[in-house]
């Protein structure tokens, strides 16, 4: 679903939530872990993942973990997907 060569780094991701940029966020399951990925534009936009520096994904272990990133970042809600 999410392409891995693509995506923002989270550091960048504050920005354009503060922005305004970001229009939806969604949160997944990849194995064991919970990812992060925003769409920017309407439903025909991609999802981009949120990336770290040493990861082509930010991963969290629970999406309890992912919820706090969240609201740290200022993201008001995400859909999740399982």
């Amino acid at each position: 679903m999410w392409s891995s060569w693509s995506g923002y780094h989270e550091d960048a991701l504050q920005l354009m939530i503060e922005g305004g940029a970001v229009r939806e966020v969604l949160v997944s399951r990849h194995g064991d872990k919970w990812g992060l990925a925003i769409r920017l534009g309407g439903a025909g936009s991609r999802w981009l993942p949120v990336r770290s520096r040493r990861e082509a994904l930010r991963t969290w272990a629970s999406l309890t973990a992912v919820g706090r990133f969240a609201e740290a970042q200022g993201i008001k809600g995400f859909s999740v997907e399982r």
